[in-house]
Order: structure tokens, then sequence, then C-alpha cells
């Protein structure tokens, strides 16, 4: 379904509806790492989502186009790092023009004892062993679960809201 904005006489569609209503949910902007085919793989996303505590596990959702969607769908061990208000360079590093080794050039990463990279200052690192995935339209639901955690600092979480970069701001 679609909708006609009478004001000005636009045609828009279902998707692009979705897109502007997403524009306005608050995500916390992280950073998916990945061991595999010894390289180093990294990816920013905000389609990230605790799954449950028991077992604690993760998910994070991933387009078939990315980089980082082949070594997680054929099984690579991951991390999710939430980003500080203050990693901003390093979510810019690790999407767009940038791509391969080159996404490690900002901030001090480090490797779990199983090989998977982790952000050392990240609010929280989530090292993940894989699951599972599933397949789902132009994206896969890849399911870690979870076998390590280190937090750092005060929160204080990069967000990513209406097409941009911005800081929480306390109540």
């Amino acid at each position: 379904m679609s909708t006609i904005d009478i004001a000005t006489q636009k045609h828009t569609s279902l998707a692009e509806e979705m897109r502007q209503g997403l524009r306005r949910f608050g995500k916390a902007v992280v950073v998916v790492t990945a061991w595999h085919e010894n390289k180093r793989w990294a990816m920013t996303a905000t389609a990230v989502s605790e799954l449950c505590m028991d077992p604690p596990s993760l998910l994070v959702c991933i387009n078939r186009s990315a980089s980082l969607y082949s070594p997680l769908t054929t099984g690579a061990n991951f991390c999710i790092n939430i980003l500080h208000a203050e990693q901003e360079a390093i979510a810019n590093n690790c999407f767009g023009a940038i791509k391969g080794e080159k996404r490690f050039s900002e901030g001090c990463w480090d490797s779990a004892a199983c090989g998977t990279p982790y952000l050392r200052g990240a609010q929280a690192s989530f090292i993940c062993e894989y699951e599972q995935h599933v397949e789902y339209g132009t994206h896969a639901i890849v399911i870690g679960a979870v076998k390590e955690v280190q937090l750092y600092g005060d929160v204080a979480p990069l967000i990513y809201l209406d097409g941009r970069f911005t800081k929480a701001v306390a109540a």
C-alpha cells in the first residue's frame, strides 16, 4: 500500500514510508567484526538486537551486498562492538568507501582467544559464536551465542537518528 500526500501530490511507496519512519528510531551504532579466512572483517551496523538471555544470544541483520555477509553466513564467529559517543570516526571508517583491513586503521583493536577482533574502549563488546542464520528478503539474520562480554567506561553510546550520528542525552 502507498499513500499520496495531498499537500504535495507526491506519491510515496510503502518502502519509502518505512525508511522515513525508521529515521525516527534511534539506535546504538555498532561495529560488527569477524575473523574469516585469515582476514579481519568490519562493518558499521544498527540492525542488531538481543535475542534472549537463556542462552545468552544476539542477532545481527546483514544485507547480502555487505562484504561481511559471506563470512557471517558461512559460520564465522563475530563480535558486536557498541560504540562510545566519541567513536564516530570508527563508525565512519567501517562503512562506505574504506574497505578491508583499512577499516581497522581507527581505534585500538585486539583479538579474542578465538581470533575474533574486538574494539578496546567500546561501550561493550560481545564475542559471539556463530549459531545459525536465516535468509529473509535482501538480508540474513545471523544468530550468535554470546561467549564473552567486555564493558568499558560510562554509558554514553553513539546513536544513529534521522540519518546522522548523535549522542544520547541523559534525562
